[in-house]
């Protein structure tokens, strides 16, 4: 190996390490995320969208736009993957 990427890799594993820190513990309530927009949420969700559930109220009313973009690349991933393995000519039988 290059001592050029040992180098790099250290210095890389050290940022994580570093910023790794700083990040809340799991499944923390007072972490930041969960005081500002998750009580809005759960308050105002079925509210606001008139959906039946919470669930359904982030997924396709405040995130409709990521989520309808999400199941667009699985499509054409699904679609690129049919398109690989199906075989590009049959051979008929005489």
């Amino acid at each position: 190996m290059k001592w050029s990427a040992i180098i790099a890799l250290t210095c890389t594993f050290l940022l994580m390490a570093y910023s790794a820190v700083e990040l809340p513990h799991f499944a923390d309530p007072n972490a930041r995320i969960h005081q500002h927009v998750s009580p809005r949420f759960i308050e105002k969700a079925v509210e606001e969208t008139h959906a039946p559930n919470q669930v359904t109220a982030v997924l396709a009313d405040y995130r409709g736009f990521d989520t309808m973009f999400e199941t667009i690349v699985i499509l054409i991933a699904g679609l690129a993957v049919a398109m690989i393995l199906w075989p590009a000519h049959r051979e008929e039988d005489p």
